[in-house]
């Protein structure tokens, strides 16, 4: 996938198993023993130029690449990578911070003024602008539906979220729960 981020391009790929280049910049979890799920990695372009590249790794659950699994900023990619959510500069893809939102994993990111709310798997994540956890609500089961739709939408107001039984969540982004 290619995101464009002001006069960069982002390049994302989902890597089932790598070879690092002499230039990439690594960011997984420190003293790993076990095969890390999802590996992504990011390259920075300018016109056709190759910038700089790194790599994301983390536990957890798998977590895809797509329309809303990351956040483009005018220096900045936030972006979900099994049960964190990092945060790289542009275009020098620097690690920013990194949080952990999740025990499995995070599969959306939405910014909602200057803040974001990312839609895991066990926990639905209020974080700042920084990375700092802000709130997180847990249900009776895991925040997704067996058909994997319509199963999260967030409008002005709330979010709105379904779990695996189809139990239906309304929270403010205060974290407040509704009836």
């Amino acid at each position: 996938m290619r995101i464009k981020a002001e006069k960069y391009c982002i390049e994302l790929t989902y890597l089932d198993s790598y070879s690092l280049s002499e230039n990439d910049k690594v960011y997984f979890p420190e003293n790993f023993e076990y095969e890390i799920p999802t590996k992504i990695k990011l390259s920075s372009f300018e016109n056709s130029n190759i910038i700089n590249s790194a790599i994301i790794g983390s536990f957890g659950g798998g977590t895809g690449i797509h329309d809303t699994s990351q956040i483009i900023e005018n220096d900045r990619i936030i972006i979900c990578c099994s049960e964190s959510i990092f945060c790289l500069s542009i275009p020098e893809l620097d690690l920013i911070w990194q949080t952990k939102t999740d025990s499995e994993s995070c599969f959306e990111i939405y910014k909602v003024d200057n803040f974001y709310i990312i839609h895991g798997e066990t926990m639905i994540s209020r974080i700042d602008y920084n990375g700092n956890i802000i709130w997180q609500k847990g249900g009776k089961d895991i925040f997704t539906t067996q058909e994997g739709i319509d199963d999260f939408a967030i409008n002005e107001s709330h979010i709105f979220v379904k779990d695996w039984e189809n139990n239906i969540y309304k929270f403010d982004y205060n974290g407040n729960e509704f009836e």
